[in-house]
């Protein structure tokens, strides 16, 4: 009997975990507009990162790997960069958009499998 109990609190745990992990669309808010997509993720070989066309100014993209170590960078970076992951180990990395005065525009993290 109390095993039954204890499945439906794991139950109900796992659902309120999986609710708070979903992706929450953001309003259309220019403060909080994304400047950046990329996709794959989780990816295997390569991962593209898009930028918004209107951005005018310069940035950088810096990739670190999960212990903090940069890994990739790119200055002055185009509408769509493809980065090959052959050298990249599997694990979580983390990207940062800079702006010229090297401010964090935007930050996310992806997945490398292999």
């Amino acid at each position: 009997m109390l095993t039954k109990y204890v499945y439906i609190l794991i139950f109900f745990t796992c659902l309120s975990f999986a609710g708070f992990s979903q992706n929450r669309s953001e309003p259309d808010n220019p403060a909080t507009a994304k400047f950046i997509k990329f996709y794959p993720n989780p990816a295997s070989s390569v991962i593209s990162f898009e930028f918004n066309k209107t951005n005018e100014a310069s940035y950088s993209l810096q990739v670190y790997n999960f212990m903090g170590k940069k890994v990739y960078e790119i200055k002055k970076t185009p509408v769509r960069i493809t980065i090959n992951l052959e050298d990249f180990y599997r694990g979580v990395y983390i990207f940062q958009l800079r702006d010229s005065n090297g401010n964090i525009v935007q930050s996310g993290k992806f997945q490398v499998v292999k």
